[in-house]
């Protein structure tokens, strides 16, 4: 390619890169409302949230379409070419992000009153763990960063293990207090879409991964999710 073209693809990567550290951003900051929303069930904070998704949502198709006319304008090959696919596919996981942090606020309304506190303590040390898994993996993104990549890929299979403990107490609480059922079901639901977060971010970091050294990952991914095959005779004898 002339100096010409390899000058102006540079700037549409750039471009791109900036288009979706923007992204990301929105992503985290949404993530971190909808937590502390449904935390202090402050609905109008909620509110915000589920109101700006939008946005997010805008931010991706803006996203796609820029990277779709650099790829028919530049013809890009090999690793240009994995530029701009990674691009599209991280676009997704954060837009899908941006969806499950709106699911977490929504909760907000359903369980605001007669929830105690307690209840909520795993949730937020969940919430905490997936801003920085989603914090760090953007980072790694930014400085196109493999190693930290990885870590993120690694630490997964924690934010998994809290939710099974997060699922065994809940379930334990509505078995003992029939009362619990709604607001322990609609906790449930919260802490299975920052088990999803948590997911997404090990999406990015793979395809960070695979950006950096021109194939994908082949190790299996760490999980530590058992919620699925807890028996309830399991709670009776805790």
């Amino acid at each position: 390619m002339s100096d010409h073209i390899v000058k102006a693809y540079d700037s549409d990567l750039a471009q791109l890169k900036s288009m979706l550290s923007e992204m990301g951003g929105m992503a985290e900051e949404q993530l971190a409302k909808a937590i502390d929303a449904l935390i202090r069930r402050d609905l109008k904070l909620a509110d915000s949230v589920i109101a700006a998704d939008q946005l997010l949502d805008a931010k991706e198709i803006e996203v796609e379409e820029r990277a779709v006319l650099t790829i028919a304008k530049r013809q890009p090959m090999a690793q240009d070419l994995r530029n701009v696919m990674v691009t599209i596919r991280i676009a997704a996981d954060i837009e899908r992000i941006g969806d499950l942090a709106k699911n977490i606020a929504k909760r907000s309304h359903a369980i605001y009153d007669g929830i105690p506190q307690r209840l909520t303590k795993g949730l937020e040390r969940m919430g905490q763990l997936s801003q920085a898994q989603l914090k760090l993996v953007l980072d790694a993104f930014a400085s196109s960063d493999a190693d930290k990549a990885m870590d993120v890929w690694r630490h997964d299979e924690d934010i998994d293990a809290l939710y099974n403990s997060i699922f065994r107490e809940l379930l334990t609480y509505m078995m003992e207090d029939p009362r619990m059922i709604g607001a322990c079901t609609h906790l449930l639901f919260a802490t299975k879409n920052i088990e999803r977060i948590g997911d997404h971010a090990t999406n990015i970091a793979e395809n960070i991964y695979y950006l950096v050294h021109g194939y994908m990952l082949k190790e299996q991914r760490p999980k530590n999710d058992k919620t699925s095959v807890t028996p309830f005779s399991s709670l009776n004898n805790d």
